[in-house]
């Protein structure tokens, strides 16, 4: 099985209407990553610009349209276009989320939370399994963002994920701004779940963007939007995690309301102000 080998730098979601700025002039700019279902068709212009992008770049693909939660088997047609993709650009890392997106044979496009019990653990051990075996390479499992908690969970989010990793050899990707949002939706502590993760697993971490609302009750309400530049508490979050983690592969999302690239460019400087230090004291 490949494991997944991003390099400790600070990447983006590709998004077309930056092509022109990365290639012009990359700067601190140290990979790529996809959403998988975008770029399963055989040509076109997104495979022209990744194709372009790619001897340049690491590469990241993340699926969202696996439902490695979903009560039924996985999507055989879409696990071996996942395969085709792999193949063809051999990324340094593939992640999918802690979540369900499909209900006989209707995709929801959300990704729904899961209950966390011993039955939900084995079924999403198993199709970890399933796809780690089929791609032949180690994929990244995301924590979620949620907005409701089940009564019947039986197992902490963080020892979840745990056991999912220990079970399948799995890695995960932290989500920092998942777990901010989650951890305000149920009025917890993020440095107390963070502080529970296990960071051994982490080979990605994803930071982006929020919006605040509230709910029914006044209550505030985060939605996890990817259409603004991350908050200065998640930048907070992030750098306490690389102090206990050291220097990780960090990702900038921003898939709504997508900005010119200068704007995108200025967080990822953000992140490699906060990731240089970190390099430099495991380099020393």
């Amino acid at each position: 099985m490949i494991p997944s080998a991003l390099s400790p730098t600070v990447g983006v979601g590709f998004k077309p209407e930056h092509y022109e700025g990365i290639a012009a002039a990359p700067g601190p700019l140290g990979f790529i990553e996809i959403h998988a279902e975008n770029y399963m068709g055989e040509g076109g212009m997104p495979h022209a610009m990744l194709e372009r992008l790619r001897p340049d770049y690491a590469l990241s693909i993340h699926g969202v349209g696996l439902s490695i939660g979903g009560a039924g088997p996985l999507d055989q047609d879409h696990l071996q276009r996942l395969k085709i993709l792999c193949d063809r650009y051999q990324p340094q890392s593939f992640s999918e989320h802690l979540a369900w997106s499909t209900h006989a044979g209707a995709f929801l496009n959300d990704l729904l939370p899961l209950p966390y019990t011993e039955e939900t653990l084995s079924h999403i051990i198993r199709h970890i399994d399933e796809v780690q075996t089929v791609l032949n390479r180690q994929m990244l499992l995301e924590n979620p963002s949620t907005y409701l908690r089940f009564d019947e969970s039986t197992i902490p989010e963080t020892e979840f994920l745990n056991l999912i990793a220990q079970r399948t050899g799995c890695g995960l990707l932290l989500d920092i701004n998942n777990v901010f949002v989650s951890s305000t939706n149920h009025q917890l502590d993020p440095r107390a779940y963070l502080t529970a993760f296990p960071l051994s697993y982490v080979g990605e971490i994803h930071l982006g963007g929020h919006n605040e609302d509230t709910d029914d009750e006044g209550a505030v309400l985060l939605i996890d939007a990817h259409g603004s530049p991350t908050a200065d508490s998640v930048w907070a979050l992030y750098a306490e995690t690389l102090a206990k983690t050291g220097p990780i592969a960090t990702l900038i999302e921003w898939d709504n309301e997508v900005p010119a690239w200068p704007v995108l460019r200025a967080e990822v400087e953000r992140a490699n102000a906060l990731l240089a230090p970190s390099l430099a004291q495991h380099a020393a």
